[in-house]
């Protein structure tokens, strides 16, 4: 028998389950902490491992579901996503197993190669949005420079050591988070030296030599004589302690990826490749034939643009980026998840407003921002030309919605004055209405490919009819699906303990049906507001009300329609008329008479 007793719940289960329970209860995200968490002696606090911010970081993912993740957001650039894919995950993963094996007493070994990455591609084409990408998916700190900024001011490491105490602040002083953070240098190719002995490559090369220990292991000072914060934070320690600290971040494990455009470098490719036989022939005739020889770039090529062997030796790792074509920009402008488009409609919701952007429309922007020569960059300056006007005048009107065609992108005035006029314009509506129907439809199939992951695991709670309201709010509002499915699951189980709780305050057992239940986390959704807090609104006469029919009756049970939630008034009412009709004399009175 006693081994069918389950284990008492640790601390930690138990903070958990109360948490869970009241956040269900209450209608509110309320997190449990327990008091015996801060009272610990000394010595079992020295004893126990120090709690770090290192629990953040995705130590364990694997470069396919990494790659999986890119794929939903980039488009085209296969090889450069699988390249960095596969080495930032080998980067964190090895980063975990050294860790690991530390604590075991086995020193590190002297001289290991990071996974430092070096990107080439013309601008625009996604660079620093695929660093970005994978740091926030990773969740590991993430900072930008520029290499220009570096060689304006000569050789001065402190510069480039600025970019990790930069880090240190976007990981919230956390140190060792800091130090398995990634550094992002842009245009790094500007700080290639031009093999002349005067003008600015003492510079250049400067900043190359600068480079070279943080990108393998050096300890860099925290305070520094030029950062009055950090100096502030050192005579604060100093008055709590009375100890000089000297705070230090170590860049072993700190990831760095260098990118650059690299004009001229495709030359110097081509023509080693041609004195080694190996063919590519032709003339380079354009910015698409440069990059196909990069794609066959070596170390030498790039010493020979002007980089140091050392500084070269440090980015084991290269990626080139394909240059985007007509084809390619128009296929960002319809991926979902791309944030121009998104971007630029959430500006009209804040107003209230819902546009929609035809094919035709993204087509011509494609074509428009491919002339400018300047990758997806291009895409948001046609988008802001032609939207601006839009902008402006459709706030104080009474359009809701509108839609962005072909005709809109080559004369954005003229078809806004026509908005204006006529709003209800019925072939915009036709229009607006098809692009919902297609939205709804891409959504539906998004939403059946999480099947598994919440519609089997929750039967009860996500019915077809409330999969259709989750897609509708995400139509409305554009938020993420997971955070609407989990705010389904929450607005659901509200519903059934205020159920339970209405029972044990007032005696009667009340159900609401699953089409009441649907609005009220309609309202709940669309109010922001919890299933807790519309139940309570709803519910202030009912206890009353059920009161009177269980007097009358003897009722005590009450399934709860639809009309109960959108006019409880009137349905209560009602209720109580009816019920009068029924039994015109109560019980009491019918034991009276007999």
């Amino acid at each position: 028998m006693a081994d069918d007793i389950p284990a008492f719940p640790d601390q930690e289960q138990l903070e958990k389950e109360l948490s869970e329970y009241l956040s269900r209860k209450y209608g509110q995200r309320i997190k449990v902490i327990s008091p015996m968490t801060t009272r610990q002696h000394k010595d079992s606090q020295d004893a126990q491992k120090k709690p770090d911010g290192l629990d953040r970081i995705r130590f364990d993912m694997k470069p396919e579901e990494l790659l999986r993740y890119l794929d939903q957001y980039v488009v085209r650039q296969d090889e450069a996503k699988a390249v960095l894919a596969t080495k930032i995950c080998t980067h964190y993963n090895r980063a975990k197993f050294l860790r690991r094996r530390a604590r075991y007493g086995d020193e590190e070994a002297v001289g290991r190669v990071k996974n430092n990455i070096l990107l080439i591609g013309p601008t625009g084409v996604g660079k620093t949005y695929l660093v970005k990408l994978i740091a926030n998916k990773l969740g590991v700190p993430f900072v930008k420079g520029d290499a220009t900024k570096f060689s304006e001011t000569g050789y001065v490491g402190g510069d480039v050591e600025d970019l990790v105490r930069e880090l240190v602040a976007e990981a919230n002083d956390d140190i060792e988070l800091a130090e398995h953070g990634i550094i992002y240098v842009d245009e790094v190719d500007k700080i290639a030296s031009s093999h002349h002995f005067i003008g600015p490559d003492v510079s250049r090369t400067g900043v190359q030599r600068a480079l070279l220990k943080p990108m393998e292991e050096t300890e860099v000072d925290l305070k520094v004589p030029h950062d009055p914060v950090s100096q502030i934070q050192a005579i604060e320690q100093y008055r709590k302690t009375g100890k000089r600290e000297k705070r230090t971040v170590n860049t072993r494990n700190i990831l760095f990826i260098m990118s650059g455009a690299f004009n001229g470098l495709a030359p110097i490719v081509k023509r080693r490749m041609q004195k080694q036989g190996l063919g590519f022939g032709a003339e380079v005739r354009s910015r698409e034939d440069d990059f196909r020889f990069l794609k066959h770039i070596k170390a030498e090529d790039l010493i020979e643009y002007g980089f140091e062997s050392e500084f070269i030796g440090r980015l084991p790792v290269v990626a080139v980026l394909d240059p985007l074509e007509v084809e390619d920009l128009y296929q960002i402008l319809k991926n979902a998840r791309n944030p121009i488009i998104q971007g630029k409609k959430e500006d009209f919701r804040s107003y209230g407003i819902d546009i929609k952007f035809r094919d035709d429309a993204l087509h011509l922007v494609a074509e428009r921002a491919y002339s400018e020569k300047t990758g997806a960059r291009g895409l948001v300056s046609v988008i802001e030309k032609v939207l601006l006007s839009y902008e402006m005048t459709l706030p104080s009107s009474a359009v809701r919605y509108a839609v962005i065609t072909g005709d809109v992108v080559r004369d954005p005035q003229g078809e806004l004055r026509r908005l204006i006029e006529h709003p209800n314009d019925p072939e915009m509506i036709e229009a607006y209405e098809e692009i919902i129907g297609e939205e709804k439809e891409r959504i539906r199939e998004e939403v059946m490919a999480r099947r598994r992951e919440y519609v089997e695991n929750y039967p009860a709670v996500f019915s077809p009819d409330r999969i259709e309201l989750i897609i509708e709010h995400h139509m409305k509002t554009d938020f993420p699906l997971e955070g609407i499915f989990d705010e389904v699951i929450l607005l659901y189980n509200q519903v059934r303990v205020f159920e339970t709780d209405f029972y044990e305050k007032h005696g009667y057992k009340i159900n609401f049906d699953e089409e009441a239940i649907n609005e009220i986390i309609r309202e709940a959704l669309e109010e922001d507001t919890s299933a807790s807090a519309i139940c309570s609104k709803i519910s202030s006469d009912y206890d009353y009300g059920f009161k009177l029919i269980s007097d009358r009756s003897g009722q005590t049970r009450f399934i709860l329609p639809r009309k109960a939630v959108v006019e409880h008034v009137t349905y209560l009412d009602e209720l109580i008329r009816e019920n009068y009709r029924q039994y015109p004399i109560g019980p009491s009175e019918m034991q009276k008479e007999r």
